[in-house]
């Protein structure tokens, strides 16, 4: 078990357990007594330490997305108010009840 398994792990370290695990497939003879240890074991571990990652890419760039969005969102929204407020002033002159009803000057 990890010291920290919220702590991410090196790049050169995961590049090494992969390593380590495609080696693992040629050795003759190999018979753990820990099951968890097998060759079938670890093969299956890594296809799920795969589909976390990929999960995990997915889901960030779904999160950049929508970050994308919303702050194009609250740009185009800050806009039209700005535009509003003008056109308030326009219609209404900057000294009138319906400006000081925006909280503008």
């Amino acid at each position: 078990m990890p010291n920290n398994a919220n702590r991410r792990l090196p790049p050169d370290t995961l590049q090494d357990d992969l390593d380590c695990l495609t080696a693992l497939k040629v050795i003759q003879g190999y018979a753990p007594s820990n099951p968890a240890d097998t060759l079938a074991a670890v093969t299956e571990l890594q296809a799920r330490v795969t589909a976390a990652e990929d999960r995990e890419f997915h889901l960030a760039n779904s999160y950049a997305a929508a970050r994308d969005e919303t702050l194009a969102l609250q740009n185009e929204r800050h806009d039209r108010v700005r535009s509003v407020k003008n056109q308030v002033r326009a219609q209404f002159g900057h000294d009138s009840n319906e400006v000081a009803s925006l909280g503008i000057s």
